[in-house]
């Protein structure tokens, strides 16, 4: 980890009237929870063509619960990291206004961030496929693949599936928030995901400082980040939390 980044990193937040995190995956491996995508991760046992479409959901809702209700499991036990938590610290310190993540496992709340942008929805809630209606998890029973809405319409999680848009709202919020930043701190994710991956873009040709934080170096590295933070995301948002906590009291 290059001190002289880290050190920049914090003086960047600390002059910023307007600091958004910006996260994928990657901040969640450490909380137990694997990229979906990397070795050992859900495709490798669940082909996405199969299991991930929203085709497939209709088609066959029962066979992909079976998938969802095991992830569920998963994103159940998982817990906040101390990269979760030093974002929450942050914010609570005034410096972040805002987290857009592509991450569906609710960490980011968890740890104490009050203003999520779940721009793939959340594993939290359900929706009934025929009213509309909306469930939080706990309120349904999963005993019996697939849940049905008291319309006795199919439900599935708020998840984005391939094949289905990015709720509109999350959309609208998510570009206002990269829109008009100061600092983008762009963390564990390969931005490859579209539309997802235009937001640093947006940050970028708005004029902010863009922050990568990852283990390697992704296609933002060229062209959109202005430095990378190469390293584990929680051993860097804490180092950046710990320097700007020291430049405060100095």
């Amino acid at each position: 980890m290059k001190e002289d980044l880290i050190q920049k990193t914090a003086e960047a937040v600390l002059r910023s009237n307007k600091v958004v995190a910006f996260t994928g995956a990657g901040i969640s491996v450490e909380s137990g929870i694997p990229d979906f995508r990397s070795a050992g991760g859900l495709w490798e046992r669940f082909d996405p063509a199969e299991y991930a479409t929203i085709e497939a959901f209709h088609a066959n809702p029962q066979k992909v619960w079976t998938m969802l209700r095991e992830m569920g499991n998963l994103l159940e036990s998982s817990r906040p990291n101390p990269a979760h938590t030093a974002l929450a610290q942050l914010e609570k310190m005034g410096h972040i206004r805002s987290v857009i993540t592509q991450n569906i496992d609710h960490l980011h709340q968890d740890a104490g961030n009050t203003r999520v942008i779940e721009y793939h929805g959340s594993h939290k809630r359900l929706i009934c496929l025929s009213c509309g209606r909306q469930y939080e998890k706990g309120e349904v029973s999963l005993d019996t693949l697939p849940p049905l809405c008291r319309c006795t319409g199919v439900l599935k999680p708020t998840v984005v599936f391939f094949g289905e848009p990015i709720p509109w709202g999350a959309h609208l919020q998510a570009m206002e928030e990269a829109r008009d930043c100061e600092v983008m701190l762009v963390v564990g994710t390969s931005a490859i995901v579209s539309p997802a991956c235009d937001i640093p873009v947006m940050a970028k040709r708005g004029g902010a400082v863009v922050v990568e934080v990852n283990r390697e170096e992704t296609q933002l590295t060229r062209y959109v980040s202005d430095w990378i933070l190469k390293g584990s995301a929680a051993r860097t948002l804490q180092a950046v939390l710990d320097r700007v906590t020291g430049l405060r009291g100095s």
